[in-house]
C-alpha cells in the first residue's frame, strides 16, 4: 500500500513539474513576463530639429525604435545617425501624406510615375480625406510603398519593422492587406502586429502636463503585457515654428508639443518609474526576436 502511495505521489509531482515547465516555456515565447514598453519615435528624418532630438534621445541610452519617413529632405542625416547608433531598432514609416504648409514632399517615385497619389504641385495631399477623394490607384500605392522600402534598405541600415504615417495605408482592408504582404516579402514586422498593447501616449496632452500625464500612464501598466508608447519628439526652434499643419485638427505649436515629448522621454522622472514599476523597455528589434514573425496576426479594422 505504502509503495504504491509513493508511485502514485512520484507521478503527481512529474506531471506538475512538466506542467510548471511547459507553462513557462508558452509565457517564455510570448514574451510576456513581467512588464515590458516598447517605445516607437515616429516622423525621423522629417527635418533637421527633429533629428536632432532623435541624437538627444540617444544619448540618454533609453532604448527605443525609431520609424524613418525615407520620402522627407532630411532622412539622409538620420541615416547617419543610426548608422552610428545601431542598437536601436529601426522602421520604415510608410508615408502617403505631406501635411505642413511651405514644406512638402512627394513620392520618392517622382510624381510622373505615381500621378494619382499627388495634388497638382507633385505633393502628397495632407490629408486622408483628401488622399481618397483624388481615387488613388491601387497598383501606384505599392509601386510607391516598394520605393519607400527600397531606399531604406538601401540605406545601409538594418530595417526591423513598417508602421504608418498618420494611419494612411491602414485605412482600407485593400491597403492593409498590400502591407501585410510588403512586410511578409521583405520579412519585416508590421507595428501593432505582435500584440503589444496601445498606450493613450501624451501627443494630444497640453505641453505643459506631458510628462505628467506619461507616468500616470506608466503607473497604470500592468502585469504579463508588452506595450507600445508612441512619441513624436522635436526641437522648439525656427524650423519647427515655422510649420503649419495644414489639418484642421493638427496640433496648434507643435514644435512646443515636441520638444514637450522630448523632455518627458529624456526626464530622470520617467527613467526612475519605469525602474520603480518594474517596467523593461525594449526595442522592435528584440520584440520580433522573442515573439518571431511567425507570431504577427491582423489586429483588426482600428486605424492608428
Amino acid at each position: 500500500m505504502k509503495k504504491r502511495y509513493f508511485m502514485y505521489l512520484k507521478w503527481v509531482m512529474i506531471l506538475v513539474v512538466v506542467t510548471l515547465i511547459s507553462f513557462n516555456d508558452v509565457k517564455a515565447q510570448a514574451g510576456d513576463s513581467g512588464k515590458r514598453l516598447l517605445i516607437r519615435c515616429d516622423d525621423f528624418g522629417m527635418c533637421h530639429a527633429v533629428n536632432c532630438a532623435a541624437r538627444e534621445l540617444i544619448d540618454t541610452g533609453v532604448p527605443f525604435s525609431a520609424s524613418v519617413m525615407f520620402t522627407c529632405p532630411w532622412y539622409q542625416e538620420i541615416v547617419d545617425i543610426l548608422k552610428a547608433n545601431p542598437q536601436v531598432s529601426v522602421g520604415v514609416h510608410l508615408t502617403l501624406n505631406s501635411e505642413w504648409k511651405n514644406y512638402r514632399w512627394g513620392p520618392v517615385l517622382g510624381a510622373s510615375a505615381v500621378p494619382s497619389l499627388v495634388d497638382s504641385c507633385g505633393y502628397f495631399y495632407p490629408s486622408r480625406a483628401l488622399f481618397f477623394a483624388n481615387e488613388p490607384d491601387i497598383e501606384e500605392i505599392e509601386k510607391e510603398l516598394r520605393a519607400q522600402i527600397d531606399r531604406a534598405l538601401r540605406s545601409g541600415l538594418k530595417i526591423d519593422y513598417l508602421d504608418y504615417h498618420m494611419s494612411t495605408v491602414m485605412s482600407t482592408p485593400e491597403l492593409r492587406s498590400l502591407v501585410v504582404r510588403l512586410a511578409q516579402e521583405h520579412e519585416l514586422a508590421i507595428s501593432r502586429f505582435l500584440g503589444e498593447v496601445d498606450v493613450d501616449g501624451v501627443y494630444a496632452i497640453p505641453y505643459e502636463h506631458k510628462l505628467d500625464s506619461l507616468i500616470s500612464q506608466i503607473q497604470r501598466l500592468e502585469d504579463n503585457q508588452t506595450y507600445l508608447l508612441v512619441f513624436h519628439i522635436g526641437l522648439d526652434r525656427p524650423e519647427m515654428r515655422a510649420m503649419l499643419d495644414l489639418n484642421t485638427f493638427g496640433l496648434k505649436e507643435m514644435s512646443r508639443h515636441r520638444e514637450a515629448e522630448l523632455k518627458a522621454a529624456c526626464s530622470e522622472k520617467f527613467r526612475e518609474t519605469l525602474k520603480k514599476e518594474n517596467i523593461e523597455l525594449i526595442t522592435y528589434r528584440q520584440f520580433i526576436a522573442q515573439r518571431s514573425l511567425d507570431n504577427m496576426s491582423y489586429p483588426g479594422d482600428t486605424i492608428y
